[in-house]
């Protein structure tokens, strides 16, 4: 079932939830004494008889290891996942694996995928031998047109530690490096610069990354973060590594003890984002969220979509990055993991996993709605927001995101004071920003499903 880092990282042992309290939970994730004036409160509390315990979660096994995955939701949704079991529970909610699946299989597939891991790894190994070696990479290794960088003496870059890059001397027209993915013409050449020139943004991004949690005071937790985000980049060349990534990955980091479980959990999670990070030079990925939000405040609260327009804030890139990391900046890390899980949960179509392996490739939104629900049982296993959407016919748009309705209902709470003091962009972003440690993500979460409905609403009317 996978292994949680966050019970050899809690201070005090135990996973009960008798009398939890925020601090309780803080103390799976805790943060450097100096630090703690400046992170926001966590305002979640593990509530016995809604939140998903390690009790439950195990009692919802069949003998075999079939999931009750309807049960399961329905927990979540009410009080979100315990820390003692979030990383095994968020393996599914991502659809790394199928609940309809049995502890066997779901054993072999997890070796299965950590081989492939391991030899995705072993192929940038060969490459940049510091990847795996327990060191990151904070300095380029070569520059735009794939040239080695070389110290002033003349001999390649070392990293950090004085370790000799040597392998970052080769440029990709050479394939001694490389013998696992063949170099065969000039764009793969370009993706290999491309590749290489990110490893040391990667680095940078490591470093500053939850940086106020004691777990990456271990350079070895470092990493973990920062080979698993290489890796990712080697292998989605069209995209690469995009900031904003390393806060995505790092909770699976902290709360998944294997490296390779970590990274499958993140691909499964860049699977739903990855639109967001595709960036060309004429527009940004996130942009298509942008407008559905844009489109979403002119139906629910037209006066105020018509003073952010008249802000010049019509393209809502104010909001650029709470939809980018899903709010990451506006919670505690307590408090993000709880509205990810939640969000996730209310989000869930029991057609994830089969559509994620699916080997035609076809539209994602055709597979997840390829086989509707004909009967009450099957349509439990959807989350809460799914099923509205399914009964709506508003599912197949597939760009309705929650996070989206979420940023709506934020403004819309803010309607009062944007319309009154916003006199630029500046004063959007300033009010925005305030609301940092101040949200309480049950409460807006209840607040986006409200403005989710009156959407749908005043669609229907129009």
């Amino acid at each position: 079932m996978g292994n949680s880092n966050a019970v050899a990282f809690k201070k005090d042992g135990g996973g009960a939830m008798k009398n939890s309290s925020s601090e309780e939970l803080d103390s799976y994730y805790p943060v450097r004494p100096e630090c703690i004036a400046d992170v926001p409160k966590t305002r979640f509390k593990a509530r016995v008889g809604k939140t998903l315990s390690e009790r439950r979660w195990n009692a919802a096994f069949s003998k075999e290891g079939y999931l009750d995955i309807a049960g399961v939701l329905r927990r979540i949704q009410r009080g979100g996942i315990h820390p003692s079991i979030k990383g095994a529970v968020w393996e599914f909610l991502l659809g790394c694996f199928d609940p309809e699946s049995t502890f066997q299989e779901r054993n072999q597939l997890r070796e299965q995928r950590r081989e492939q891991y391991a030899a995705w790894k072993s192929e940038c190994q060969k490459i940049v031998p510091v990847i795996g070696s327990g060191k990151i990479i904070t300095s380029a290794i070569v520059s735009d047109d794939g040239q080695p960088i070389v110290a002033d003496d003349g001999q390649p870059i070392v990293s950090d530690d004085g370790q000799l890059i040597k392998s970052a001397t080769n440029t990709s027209k050479s394939q001694d490096n490389n013998d696992a993915t063949p170099v065969d013409n000039g764009d793969f050449d370009k993706k290999m610069i491309q590749w290489k020139l990110s490893l040391h943004q990667i680095g940078l991004d490591v470093v500053r990354t939850d940086r106020t949690l004691v777990f990456y005071e271990n350079e070895a937790n470092q990493a973990k973060l920062w080979d698993i985000l290489a890796v990712y980049a080697w292998m989605d060349k069209d995209i690469g590594y995009v900031q904003g990534m390393s806060d995505i990955c790092s909770p699976m980091v902290i709360l998944l003890e294997n490296e390779a479980d970590s990274y499958w959990c993140f691909e499964r999670a860049m699977r739903r984002l990855r639109e967001n990070f595709k960036c060309t030079t004429s527009s940004m990925g996130v942009q298509s969220q942008l407008s559905t939000l844009a489109q979403i405040v002119k139906t629910v609260d037209p006066k105020l979509h018509q003073h952010l327009e008249e802000l010049d804030g019509g393209e809502y890139l104010f909001a650029f990055r709470m939809l980018m990391v899903l709010f990451r900046r506006e919670f505690s890390f307590v408090d993000s993991l709880y509205l990810w899980e939640v969000m996730w949960a209310m989000e869930y179509n029991p057609n994830i996993y089969s559509s994620y392996d699916d080997k035609r490739q076809p539209n994602l939104s055709e597979l997840l709605y390829d086989d509707k629900p004909n009967d009450k049982h099957k349509l439990k296993e959807y989350g809460k927001f799914e099923r509205n959407n399914l009964k709506t016919g508003a599912a197949e748009q597939n760009n309705s995101a929650l996070a989206v309705f979420l940023v709506a209902s934020v403004l819309e709470t803010k309607h009062r004071r944007l319309m009154k003091e916003a006199k630029g962009l500046d004063d959007v972003v300033q009010i925005l920003g305030e609301i940092s440690g101040n949200l309480d993500a049950k409460k807006a979460l209840d607040e986006a499903l409200k403005v989710h409905k009156k959407y749908l609403k005043q669609a229907k009317k129009s």
